[in-house]
């Protein structure tokens, strides 16, 4: 720092201390920000960038301190951290430089302005830790007080890190300093969290008494987490993290949830993404599951179940009765419709609640409060009236906090909570007062001036004012004899002598300082109640979880009503069985009525069904619908089917399509591999496997073997419920083979030497693979067809010749090399086979190359026309 003033150097050895924030320093009615962190903000919030010493050339930028908030949020969601330092005294009470301190750092995950956050999203700051065998995690949102934990364990741990990670979803993560190289590496190899706020953090010794004394309980048994040793490394970690950047400013976090995974349905981040559940490649929920679900009424509720969603319980006694509460909002179809227009008035609690404990609360939110008291006594009293018990609330608690706002805050309140007018006339008798010295000074002094000239006798007595002394009584020297002695005289003139007595003088000060009395007056006064009401903290954020859980069950049945859903019967015994079942997102966006529903039936008997069919004929559309359906009934929803049997699935894992991943520079097939190794590692006798088109990014061989051994494995060794689909329709000998696999077809309709895919599953496989007719209805050139149609016909002679001379296609494609007797005519025989043509030999070496999944239109027109230039 180069300019030494007293002002720079305190700015210097405060920003010495947070440089890895940008310090919006207080100077007045202005934050200003110096040298780098002045150009940054130049940059990132369009300010004007100037000079506080021109000749010592320091950059400046600053912002009014009443409008920072909208500045700070920019800067964070970018990814910035912003330190807020203070004048921490009175600058007319103090000579020389006023004390500052930095109150308050502002990180991605620990905002607490929530008018910059997304009402449906929780905004989280996750801490992860890394141990032998498994990885503890927490998370917290200080917006609403939730403090929550769990553990990994089993399997490929950073690949189910990865899962909850895109789970949870937080803005920002800390990590200790031995886990962090290896997470930061996997987090920053992945595009999906690319623009992740990583930070790294020490590790506390002594975790357990941090949490305790913070807490101030005597164990952790409370909490669930007592000799859990990375959860509760890490629950301190992640805790002492928030508090340091809060600089001891009261968080609304008064307890740990202890998640455990053992009743939550594993869905990894593959799973997740390629079934849609809350999110679409372009980040937001449109085509999802949680899109078309979530017609929540409250912010609360759309939270809650975006949580479900992502976490189907395995508990059933919880599937029940979430079903058992949809149905009965399905039934009473006038008492659901009422609670969700009052749902509607219900505002935000849980953000209220963090606001009260961090102190960002104004007279709007408590205004906003005592409304959802009102409604949700409302809401209580209509299921009472309704013999409905879904609700339970502390009605007198409620009153309590309703009569407490109501007596003290005005309807309409001002934004501003330091200007004051948003406290109750009547509430306060020296607020009133004030205000009526305030409002009507002037009728005050002439009614003093009236009582004293009764009191005196003297009619000319006149009440007067200037800077010098104030308010004076003036009074004639013809008069003067009439005084009273208690008149203090002040200053004499030469017609007249100017006095003054205690009650003047007290009006004065209060007439005077009327304005700053009022707004400190009634701050103090809104504090008062603020504090009252947090003595209700607990059961605020119990009636929080009600409410949200109220809008959420109301909201299933008002979807399962909108969109023809039914109950499914929950099981225990491996059954899957669904019928008439439909895609529920699918289904939105076709016209009505168009979607063709399809069966499923998989038990302990027939556990595995071989799928083929053609490309876009609707395998992945049926694959994903089960799915999708299976979670629905795991999270107690009802689900599009005309019927649905599903048993309890513990994990569900797909491995749908593949692209080269260029960043990591894994091809089409090592990514497919590493994933179908995962799922063959963690998968279980209870879990539901999609595998589709598994083994194309390999040679057509290559791919057919791979995929025959991986069917084989799952069917032998896991037994998971497992649906395969392949446009390989040779596969369709598995089917037969293996006990418990059947085939299934995608029904496909030929007429005129077109087809028309049916998109009706039916029992039986695939004898040929239409690629041509699906390239035909992609749009490729005629000539690319017709040719394309000629080489078919040259390789389906080359293979029925090598059928008839040798029969060992099935040996080919599922054993190992034919068992020949090699005599001379035999040997003659293939050798006549093999070198037919050496340019149609050519050709079929270079098809066998091509991954035609991974072709664009004119690389296909280009290789068609080498192909046809060899055989010509």
């Amino acid at each position: 720092m180069v300019d030494e003033t007293p002002l720079m150097k305190q700015y210097g050895e405060i920003k010495n201390q947070y440089q890895d924030s940008i310090l919006f320093f207080r100077l007045g009615d202005f934050y200003e920000m110096f040298y780098e962190d002045a150009k940054l903000a130049s940059k990132e919030l369009g300010l004007t960038l100037t000079k506080r010493n021109k000749k010592m050339d320091v950059p400046l930028a600053g912002i009014p301190y009443h409008s920072a908030s909208s500045y700070i949020a920019k800067l964070v969601s970018k990814g910035y951290k912003v330190a807020i330092c203070e004048q921490v005294e009175d600058p007319k009470e103090v000579k020389g430089i006023v004390k500052r301190e930095v109150i308050r750092v502002i990180t991605p995950g620990t905002v607490i302005d929530t008018e910059y956050l997304d009402e449906k999203n929780n905004n989280y700051l996750m801490g992860i830790i890394i141990k032998d065998k498994s990885i503890g995690i927490s998370y917290v949102d200080i917006t609403t007080g939730e403090f929550k934990t769990s553990k990994i364990v089993g399997g490929n741990l950073i690949y189910k890190l990865m899962g909850e990670i895109n789970k949870i979803f937080p803005k920002e993560i800390v990590i200790d300093e031995k886990s962090y190289g290896i997470i930061k590496n996997e987090l920053e190899s992945s595009r999906i969290f690319e623009n992740l706020n990583i930070t790294k953090v020490q590790n506390i010794k002594n975790p357990e008494k941090y949490l305790l004394e913070y807490f101030d309980i005597k164990s952790l048994d409370s909490f669930g987490i007592k000799n859990l040793d990375e959860i509760i490394q890490i629950c301190a970690t992640t805790l002492k993290y928030v508090v340091d950047l809060q600089k001891g400013n009261e968080l609304p976090i008064s307890k740990i949830s202890y998640e455990s995974t053992d009743n939550i349905m594993e869905l990894n981040l593959t799973t997740q993404r390629n079934l849609d559940i809350v999110e679409n490649y372009k980040g937001n929920d449109t085509g999802t599951l949680l899109g078309i679900l979530d017609f929540c009424k409250s912010s609360m509720g759309s939270r809650l179940l975006k949580k479900i969603v992502k976490n189907p319980t395995l508990d059933i006694d919880e599937i029940h009765k979430r079903q058992n509460h949809i149905e009965y909002f399905i039934k009473e179809v006038l008492v659901r419709e009422e609670i969700r227009e009052k749902l509607k008035e219900i505002y935000d609690i849980e953000r209220i609640i963090g606001k009260l404990t961090l102190e960002t609360v104004n007279g709007r939110d408590l205004v906003a409060l005592k409304e959802s008291m009102r409604n949700i006594l409302e809401i209580y009293k209509v299921l009472i009236d309704n013999n409905s018990d879904i609700l339970k609330i502390d009605v007198d608690k409620i009153i309590e906090i309703y009569n407490l706002i109501e007596k003290v805050i005005i309807d309409e309140p001002p934004f501003s909570i330091r200007e004051g007018g948003f406290i109750k006339d009547g509430y306060n008798t020296e607020l009133d007062e004030l205000r009526n010295i305030a409002e009507h000074g002037q009728d005050y002094l002439l009614k003093i001036e009236t009582e004293e000239r009764e009191k005196t006798g003297i009619k000319a007595l006149k009440i007067k004012y200037n800077k010098v002394f104030g308010y004076f009584i003036e009074v004639t020297k013809a008069n003067a004899e009439l005084v009273p002695d208690y008149y203090i005289r002040k200053q004499t003139l030469v017609n007249a002598e100017r006095y003054i007595v205690p009650e003047l003088k007290e009006y004065e000060d209060k007439i005077l300082n009327a304005k700053n009395r009022i707004a400190t007056l009634e701050y103090y006064l809104f504090k008062e109640v603020v504090g009252e009401i947090k003595n209700y903290t607990q059961m605020l954020q119990d009636l929080s979880d009600k409410i949200s859980y109220l809008d959420v069950i109301s909201n299933l049945a008002y979807i399962a009503i909108k969109n023809s859903y039914i109950k499914p019967e929950i099981a225990d015994d491996g059954t899957i069985e669904i019928l008439g079942g439909r895609h529920p997102i699918v289904e939105k966006l076709i016209p009505a009525g168009e979607f063709v529903k399809n069966r499923v039936m998989l038990n302990s008997k027939k556990d595995f069904i071989i799928l083929t069919g053609p490309n876009m004929s609707g395998k992945s559309t049926y694959m994903k619908q089960i799915a999708l359906i299976i979670i629905m009934a795991h999270m107690g929803s009802y689900v599009p089917a005309d019927y649905a049997k599903i048993s309890l699935t513990d994990k569900i894992f797909t491995r749908i399509g593949a692209s080269d991943d260029l960043l990591t520079g894994q091809s089409t097939f090592m990514l497919e591999m590493s994933e179908v190794a995962n799922i063959l590692n963690s998968a279980t006798d209870r879990s539901f496997i999609i595998l589709d088109e598994i083994g194309r990014g390999t040679s057509t061989f290559d791919g057919i073997s791979i995929a025959s051994a991986i069917t084989e494995y799952i069917h032998d060794k896991i037994k998971a419920k497992t649906i395969f689909a392949t446009h390989y329709h040779e596969l369709t000998e598995l089917g037969e083979r293996l006990e418990r696999a059947s085939n299934f077809r995608i029904e496909v309709q030929e007429k005129d030497n077109k087809i028309k895919f049916l998109r009706e599953i039916v029992q039986g496989g695939a004898d040929k693979s239409y690629g041509i007719e699906v390239a035909r209805l992609a749009g490729l050139p005629k000539e690319i067809l017709v040719n394309s149609k000629k080489i078919l016909n040259i390789l389906e002679e080359r293979k029925n010749i090598i059928e008839r001379n040798f029969g060992v296609e099935q040996m080919m494609l599922f054993g190992g090399s034919p068992e020949v007797n090699d005599t001379k005519e035999e040997i003659e025989n293939r050798e006549n086979i093999e070198t037919a043509t050496s340019e149609e030999r050519k050709v079929i070496d270079i098809l066998k190359e091509i991954d035609i999944n991974n072709f664009t239109p004119m690389e296909a027109l280009l290789k068609i026309n080498e192909l046809k230039k060899i055989l010509n």
